[in-house]
């Protein structure tokens, strides 16, 4: 993650965050301008989100819960104003799986994000928060094959291919119906989101698209990460042998993919 060194202004920030930022080196690690990350160097290092109103709520939640699974960061604070939602939290030790010490070592490195995937979906979870998550997921696919359009055609060509929007719209609406809520999912499970310390699972970040959906949408979302990073697909069968093939359906698999390609933001 990069990180640029600032003087922060600590009337930009709400009264109750200042004990925390007074005082210590603050690194902006921003990909946008609403959605701004905050790395503040004391206690062991915290993390500071902000994001429009009401946009971090689910992730103050979700890692909240994950913490208390062992799984996640512990949330120091959530604060919701009229403009902004800040969601401070203490930093997991490790790096995230795109270093390039666990670049290095693809084999070592699918086999750890596979393995971890099926950690998480054998937790049992009958306390999160958020358990409408399928329902949601299925009304976006629902509301996207109405408009008859491809999200980013190209995404997944080298692992699901579809030849045009109609065939991905048939597949996503064959497969939606077989979509279960029986696991604990990440809901973003990629590379970045996967912090390991010497090669040792230490916690998952970015957990706001979480909850108790079907394990399909983690594993290609693992897949295709895999494939992003690491530029090639040829660790996708080892990834479902990690994972256990068992578990997996690949005509839902593919249908996954379809959905993902047509559903509505």
């Amino acid at each position: 993650m990069n990180r640029t060194s600032i003087d922060a202004d600590l009337t930009l920030f709400p009264k109750e965050l200042h004990p925390f930022l007074r005082d210590a080196e603050i690194f902006d690690s921003s990909c946008s301008e609403d959605a701004r990350v905050y790395y503040i160097e004391r206690d062991g290092g915290l993390f500071l989100k902000r994001n429009i109103s009401g946009k971090l709520k689910a992730e103050a939640e979700m890692t909240a819960y994950f913490h208390a699974l062992g799984l996640s960061a512990q949330v120091l604070a959530y604060l919701s104003t009229e403009r902004y939602d800040w969601l401070l939290t203490r930093r997991i030790p490790g790096e995230d799986c795109t270093h390039l010490m666990y670049r290095s070592d693809p084999l070592r490195l699918c086999d750890t994000v596979a393995s971890c995937l099926r950690m998480l979906h054998e937790v049992h979870p009958d306390q999160c928060p958020v358990k409408g998550l399928l329902e949601t997921y299925r009304s976006k696919v629902v509301s996207g094959s109405r408009r008859g359009l491809l999200d980013e055609p190209e995404k997944f060509r080298d692992l699901w291919p579809f030849s045009s929007a109609e065939e991905a719209r048939r597949c996503a609406e064959e497969a939606l119906p077989a979509l279960k809520s029986d696991v604990l999912i990440h809901g973003d499970y990629c590379l970045p989101n996967i912090l390991l310390a010497d090669w040792h699972f230490s916690g998952f970040i970015d957990v706001g698209s979480g909850g108790i959906a079907d394990r399909h949408i983690d594993i290609l979302w693992g897949i295709w990460s895999l494939m992003y990073n690491l530029r090639t697909t040829r660790y996708t069968d080892r990834f479902l042998d990690v994972y256990g093939r068992d578990l997996v359906s690949m005509d839902l698999l593919r249908g996954v993919a379809a959905m993902e390609l047509i559903m509505e933001d």
